[in-house]
């Protein structure tokens, strides 16, 4: 009698157990507070006596938690329809964050038609793609998600998957004071992530800027006589630490060129086969080269300049008609020049963890 009168008080003593905890409250949810913290893209006073700090949009400033949210969604496959895809599948950034095949593989196969663009040192760019069609990075960032050779996807899509998903929310609630996804949010981020991606720690820089006179060897040194000198590269790739003029311009490259370039999105017919100058930086792991990828290496792209200058091409840059029949280099000349090119790599930039995906 006692044994069943100790079971009874057992078992009852679990119901009521049982019963507390069904009247427990929930956890109490994540407590977030919105105060991000305001950040600014350290680059070295020789980069910033010839280009200054670089700019922000009023309404996108850089903050520690835009930037990480940023690079979070740089490397997300859920912006695309498959999710199979992400901005950094055809930006890597051992290759400069550049896509080292000649043309970048969508979701489902299809290929574009133009070499996808190094992001380095973009903070200081006001024109995007290789037309120029873009004149902001957070439009840049835009694009591919619903471009149906790219991620193919749509942003409504985008923005259901990222408003259901167990983090993003409060992450953009960190960045950005509210847990409600929106595209320009996203773009926002990706925009602020991109911005941080600069590079100003080369060869290059240490010799010619820092003053280490043993960085360059010989070689080199003849190159950076080349560069500036015989070879004119400077007059559209200035030494302006960015390498670039940041123009839209006709290197020459055809007599009849089958891209419009900037045409396309002008109509203006002194806008054909008008192209973006590339910077220079991290040129040497950023192969292969030109808009339609027709040169696989550096040592083409100078025999290019050298001596296949199609000087009839229509709206053909003003720099370039000074090449007469060419630069006609020597291939000691031609040597040294992409010597130099080479020198322009930032293994650190190519390297740093804070740029991988998180």
């Amino acid at each position: 009698m006692k044994k069943i009168i100790v079971i009874s008080c057992i078992a009852t003593l679990i119901v009521a157990i049982h019963a507390c905890r069904k009247d427990d409250p929930p956890p109490p949810e994540e407590v977030l507070v919105y105060d991000p913290t305001a950040m600014t893209v350290e680059i070295p006073a020789f980069a910033k006596n010839y280009i200054g700090d670089m700019q922000h949009p009023s309404d996108n400033p850089l903050t520690e938690e835009g930037i990480a949210l940023g690079r979070k969604l740089f490397y997300e496959k859920m912006l695309s329809d498959n999710m199979t895809v992400s901005c950094a599948s055809c930006h890597k950034q051992e290759n400069a964050f550049d896509d080292p095949r000649p043309f970048s593989e969508g979701t489902h196969g299809a290929f574009g038609d133009r070499n996808a663009m190094a992001i380095v040192n973009l903070g200081w760019n006001t024109r995007f793609f290789w037309d120029g069609r873009r004149n902001t990075m957070e439009e840049q960032a835009h694009d591919p998600v619903t471009n149906p050779i790219e991620m193919a996807n749509t942003w409504p899509e985008v923005v259901n998957r990222l408003q259901n998903h167990n983090e993003y929310p409060s992450l953009f609630f960190k960045a950005f004071g509210t847990k409600t996804v929106d595209s320009n949010l996203v773009v926002k981020a990706i925009a602020q992530f991109e911005r941080t991606l600069v590079s100003f720690n080369s060869k290059f820089d240490k010799y010619y800027y820092k003053g280490d006179s043993n960085a360059f060897t010989a070689q080199e040194k003849n190159g950076l006589v080349i560069f500036t000198g015989q070879g004119m590269c400077n007059n559209c790739h200035l030494m302006n630490t960015l390498f670039t003029d940041h123009m839209i311009s006709n290197n020459g490259l055809d007599e009849n060129p089958a891209d419009q370039g900037l045409m396309k999105f002008t109509g203006l017919a002194s806008d054909r086969g008008k192209f973006k100058v590339p910077t220079l930086r991290n040129i040497a792991e950023s192969a292969p080269y030109m808009h339609d990828s027709r040169f696989a290496t550096l040592e083409e792209v100078v025999n290019f300049y050298s001596s296949n200058v199609k000087q009839n091409s229509p709206n053909i840059d003003v720099h370039m008609p000074a090449f007469g029949s060419g630069l006609n280099l020597t291939t000691q000349e031609k040597a040294d020049l992409v010597a130099f090119l080479k020198t322009l790599s930032d293994s650190e930039f190519l390297t740093n963890p804070k740029f991988s995906a998180p």
